[in-house]
């Protein structure tokens, strides 16, 4: 059991650190409207309400990433890499375990890839906005799981080169050919869009996790450096929803003119 002084004495130095971070924007904010554009601020009681609203929120989910999310990401990781889960008792370990030993591991990344995604605010409200300004053309729940199968499908491809140690930089960069060259036959009006939902992935419910997980198998795959191969997924997740948001986008024009036809 958590003692509950240790608990208020934590949630005390992570409110404070809290506001000392939003104050610069609070500063910026009311600058700018009282010296810049010299105009009062309506609904100062709503206002300043809001603003506790906002460090009391962040104090609480500072301290739930602490507590819960990232903890619990690194569990996950090390008992799904953990030897007497890959292997019946009585079976020979290899010296070397092989990539395909770890399909657990890639099935999870991509289940809590797509689960984070989904559940994710800014996503949802990016998705929200766009089926408004486009009159419902681009679908709400339709760009949510684009988005959100791009996010799996870039966590377990990541998951998949922690295990096996492959450089970072071969999967950027092959990622990004293929954005550009779809860049160049998606829909323009879909274009920005996508590339903003490569953006929202990476917020608050996502990245904790994602971070947890990354460096949660760099500790527990053997031969792995949580410097060197633990980061890198949050750069999956921003990537791939950019391409399946631009593919999602050509099969329904794929579909639409084959239904004229």
């Amino acid at each position: 059991m958590i003692e509950l002084s240790s608990v208020l004495f934590h949630f005390f130095d992570t409110l404070s650190s809290t506001v000392r971070d939003v104050l610069p924007i609070v500063i910026i904010i009311f600058g700018f409207q009282l010296a810049v554009l010299r105009r009062p601020v309506a609904n100062w009681s709503r206002v300043v309400l809001g603003f506790v609203y906002v460090v009391l929120g962040l104090s609480f989910f500072l301290m739930g990433l602490e507590l819960a999310l990232f903890p619990l990401g690194e569990s996950m990781a090390a008992q799904l890499t953990a030897l007497d889960f890959l292997f019946d008792s009585g079976e020979a370990i290899p010296e070397q375990v092989p990539w395909e030993e770890y399909y657990w591991v890639y099935l999870f990344s991509a289940a809590i890839g797509f689960s984070t995604t989904v559940a994710e605010p800014s996503l949802i409200a990016v998705a929200i906005k766009a089926n408004q300004v486009s009159g419902g053309t681009i679908k709400v729940n339709g760009l949510r799981i684009s988005v959100a199968l791009g996010v799996a499908f870039g966590i377990a491809l990541g998951s998949y080169r922690i295990v096996v140690g492959d450089p970072l930089h071969y999967y950027i960069l092959v990622g990004y050919v293929v954005v550009v060259v779809q860049t160049y036959f998606a829909p323009k009006m879909i274009v920005p869009l996508a590339y903003d939902s490569g953006g929202v992935t990476t917020s608050t419910v996502t990245v904790p996790i994602v971070a947890a997980l990354g460096l949660g198998l760099a500790s527990t795959v053997p031969g792995r450096n949580p410097m060197l191969d633990g980061f890198g997924l949050i750069a999956f997740a921003s990537l791939f929803p950019m391409i399946t948001v631009m593919g999602y986008a050509q099969l329904s024009v794929w579909k639409g003119r084959k239904e004229l036809d």
